[in-house]
């Protein structure tokens, strides 16, 4: 028996009613497979703001770092969206966890559900055998580069900024995710343009040779961009910086047919980090409407990460059962619907 530690940030709006699905799927893999789970809660984003005045309290930063895993739900309120002046936010609680604990990776799988191809805004056809990892760098490039203004305000810099070590790191992770998976991998980037493009390119072809293998191509991200419409299922896993990551992931989040079917996890040198990619979604806290099934896959992908790869996998075939028996949540079958709670339900039914 294996126990482990879990930091829970179920965070704001939907948060706390998908995490507590994800809780009760993991429990059941527990009992299932002879694993002990504790959940320790703290608060996170908007609720954190609102009880302790910063969107990442020390007390919840310390749990994180002495956790086995963080299960992370949601954060954001229409009450900070609607304010530009406020100078405290609940998406810096998210950033500063980020960079606190050099959480350099964030992974996004997606893949198709022949049950749910109809909710795709592509052809049916276009997204058979769509099932990629997109492993975006998290820590650097323009959105961490020296940025400022110039001119009396006329004149704006936004600077992106790569190191070597900062490029292996990611892409040895990308070569590992794509040999437990169907051995191909694309470098996604810019190099006919920007010159670290040019170096995440020759980084690259330099680790090729201890991976024979993978299966090694190179993509610029405006082709990419329109091949994952075009032609989604060429893809194994994308590899590439943050800014051409943060844009594919989102585009390819919606291949799928809901944001709700769609887990992630963030990987670093310490703790790892398991949300779903959705928001909180504030207007439909508290009423049992919210898809919990990308907050189910991302305990999955939590479990693997601990090592308990066939328990994750357990996760992955109840979800699948349980979509191909028609039943979903609003967002999946407004025809024959279920609640979030019943949804956790009846996922934790089919891990039995």
């Amino acid at each position: 028996m294996s126990n482990f530690n879990i930091a829970t940030l179920d965070g704001d709006g939907i948060g706390p009613e998908v995490i507590k699905q994800g809780i009760k799927v993991l429990n059941q893999v527990g009992l299932k497979f002879g694993h002990t789970f504790r959940f320790d809660f703290a608060p996170v984003g908007a609720v954190a703001i609102d009880e302790t005045g910063s969107p990442l309290p020390d007390d919840t930063l310390d749990l994180c770092k002495r956790s086995d895993a963080i299960f992370f739900g949601s954060i954001g309120h229409p009450r900070f969206d609607n304010d530009p002046s406020a100078k405290v936010r609940p998406e810096q609680g998210l950033l500063k966890l980020r960079k606190e604990l050099g959480l350099y990776a964030n992974l996004r799988p997606v893949a198709g559900y022949d049950e749910l191809t109809h909710l795709s805004p592509l052809r049916p056809e276009r997204m058979k055998g769509v099932d990629m990892l997109i492993v975006r760098e998290l820590t650097g490039g323009i959105y961490f580069g020296e940025k400022g203004r110039r001119d009396g305000g006329d004149t704006a810099y936004d600077t992106c900024l790569y190191t070597r070590p900062e490029i292996e790191r990611i892409v040895k992770m990308g070569f590992e995710a794509a040999g437990n998976r169907r051995s191909k991998l694309t470098l996604v980037d810019k190099a006919n343009v920007m010159e670290s493009s040019r170096l995440w390119r020759e980084v690259t072809r330099e680790m090729a040779g201890q991976y024979p293998d993978i299966e090694l191509n190179f993509m610029f991200v405006d082709n990419a961009a329109m091949q994952l419409i075009l032609n989604p299922a060429q893809f194994d896993v994308i590899v590439t910086s943050n800014m051409f990551g943060d844009i594919l992931s989102d585009a390819s989040s919606v291949l799928a047919g809901s944001l709700g079917l769609l887990p992630s996890s963030s990987i670093g040198s310490q703790v790892g980090m398991f949300e779903p990619i959705h928001g909180s979604w504030p207007e439909g806290a508290g009423q049992d409407r919210a898809n919990p099934i990308a907050t189910i896959l991302s305990a999955a992908m939590m479990l693997d990460h601990l090592g308990l790869v066939k328990e994750g996998d357990a996760i992955r075939v109840a979800v699948n059962a349980t979509l191909a028996s028609g039943t979903g949540t609003e967002d999946l079958n407004p025809k024959k619907k279920v609640g979030t709670e019943e949804m956790g339900d009846l996922i934790a039914a089919a891990l039995k």
